[in-house]
């Protein structure tokens, strides 16, 4: 009988750890988990900004591009838009929103509240740059959680672990949440070709084969199987250090295309930058989300 060939085996490429600025009141302080001049190489993910603030800090702004991934790390983050939507997520629970054409939203802490919360920024390809804006909140209980022995992964968005996360993201992608125990060992499978990272948000681990440690605000990029064929799965080795290790992880296939960041904003060309900006002004993107 043919044996079944080994999962492509995940590496550390790269990895550091984040550093954080005070910021004006009411933001209190930032740090960028994934630099914003780095997007070539996090395709398709362009930044994750770590952010404290209070109410007030992000309010009615707009955006066009591009999707965000918020998972909320403590306090609670109040999320407004100008399609009437609005709700109060709470520690562990994530949104999702698909900018497309036109987002117009304010997202800030409530009553006295600080919030704590960590925002991907996702790209969308250029044939899907002017889709639908839509909004989705994961609450961290309708996530499904696989138990094992030492610990536990919650599938927020993907096929991972036997279970079907819940977040429908245009550009798929896989987020979990794993928790170990310490001397327990994690083999993370995830689809081969997706570009990924990790962040640790508290404890200690050591990470791929080579068992690279990591701790508290450790970012580790990894290396991926960007052959044509690639349509397997990979495994990320973990292993805790302390009493108990939470990572988050996340995967997504590379876009290839060449992109602007710029603001609020992340088109493929300048000239799309400058349109985006002159349909905001022309009231293109709606009331304000008060």
């Amino acid at each position: 009988m043919k044996e079944m060939p080994n999962n492509f085996q995940r590496e550390v490429k790269d990895h550091w750890y984040v550093k954080y600025n005070e910021m004006p009141f009411p933001s209190i302080q930032k740090g960028w988990v994934l630099p914003v001049d780095r997007w070539a190489e996090f395709d398709p993910f362009i930044l994750m900004a770590e952010d404290w603030f209070k109410k007030g800090t992000f309010p009615d702004h707009p955006h066009r591009g591009f999707q965000t991934v918020t998972y909320v790390i403590d306090g609670r983050l109040e999320h407004i838009d100008n399609a009437g939507g609005r709700d109060i997520l709470e520690p562990g629970d994530v949104q999702y929103m698909n900018a497309g054409w036109a987002a117009r939203h304010a997202e800030d802490g409530v009553e006295d509240d600080i919030a704590h919360t960590l925002q991907l920024w996702l790209n969308l390809p250029k044939d899907k740059k002017n889709t639908e804006t839509t909004y989705q909140n994961v609450y961290s209980e309708d996530a499904p959680v696989v138990s094992f022995d030492g610990g536990s992964v919650k599938v927020f968005s993907g096929d991972v672990a036997g279970v079907q996360g819940p977040m429908k993201s245009i550009v798929p992608i896989t987020l979990t949440e794993i928790t170990l125990a310490k001397g327990d060992e994690y083999h993370l499978e995830f689809p081969e070709n997706h570009n990924a990272f990790l962040y640790v948000l508290a404890g200690d681990l050591d990470a791929g084969t080579t068992k690279l440690n990591l701790r508290k605000h450790g970012v580790a990029t990894l290396t991926f199987n960007d052959e044509d064929d690639a349509k397997g799965n990979s495994e990320l080795y973990l292993r805790s250090n302390k009493r108990q290790t939470k990572v988050l992880v996340y995967s997504g296939a590379p876009i290839r295309e060449t992109i602007v960041p710029y603001g609020p904003f992340v088109m493929n060309t300048m000239e799309e930058i400058k349109q985006a900006y002159r349909d905001f002004h022309e009231g293109k993107f709606g009331p304000p989300a008060i």
